[in-house]
């Protein structure tokens, strides 16, 4: 039986992509049979035969060395460098749950473990033209809990608080936190460690140096997530 995880962010550009690069290679390295999706992906360069390039996809493919095909990896590409909600507006294409699903649902029947990216932070729109999706519509409808990705600096405690609130509020699971571009010997990164297992109630399950080129816990931790 396959199991999923969602990870989320405090942000953009807080480190998803590169912590879910960093997740699928020790799946991957460890012998599990992982795979990657993310519903929405904004900022995309294209091809010369005009096709879009889903550039998060392509980079957590490389980073973590699985065989999963991209072209099954995440079913709404943009180009515009915006919350998908607005691309889908000047674009076409709208994010359609239905479609989401499928594919996810897909991926769960060929693999053991299946990591969701986010676009943004928790609260980001998916689409917003009249019909409303939200990433936690998405969440809830693949049954998923969340790993939170908070960039280890100033800001932590405030960001991984109000994050930690919202998905309490929706009823989705917070299974943990990685600190990302954390400093070992820096007193402001440890104490947002502490404070943010405080504030929260999850546990601080890595604490990820800036371009580390691994995840340095244990699998079976790692797998524990995706119950």
């Amino acid at each position: 039986m396959s199991g999923g995880l969602f990870i989320t962010g405090t942000g953009t550009d807080v480190g998803k992509t590169f912590l879910s690069g960093l997740i699928l290679k020790k799946l991957r390295e460890s012998g599990c049979s992982a795979a990657y999706y993310k519903a929405a992906m904004s900022g995309n360069d294209r091809r010369p035969d005009g096709s879009l390039i889903p550039g998060d996809a392509l980079y957590v493919k490389w980073a973590s060395g699985i065989d999963q095909p991209i072209e099954e990896m995440c079913p709404f590409v943009y180009q515009a460098a915006v919350s998908p909600h607005l691309a889908a507006q000047w674009e076409g294409n709208p994010v359609c749950l239905e479609r989401v699903l499928q594919g996810f649902q897909a991926l769960s029947s060929r693999y053991d473990f299946i990591t969701m990216e986010g676009s943004g932070g928790i609260l980001c729109p998916l689409r917003f033209d009249g019909e409303e999706l939200w990433l936690s519509d998405v969440i809830r409808a693949c049954g998923l809990g969340c790993l939170l990705v908070a960039d280890a600096g100033l800001g932590a405690i405030n960001a991984a608080g109000l994050t930690a609130y919202y998905l309490k509020e929706q009823g989705i699971p917070l299974k943990g936190i990685i600190l990302n571009r954390f400093q070992p010997e820096n007193p402001l990164h440890q104490d947002n460690a502490a404070m943010c297992e405080h504030l929260t109630g999850a546990n601080v399950i890595a604490r990820v140096q800036r371009g580390a080129a691994s995840l340095e816990i244990p699998v079976q931790t790692l797998q524990a997530l995706y119950e």
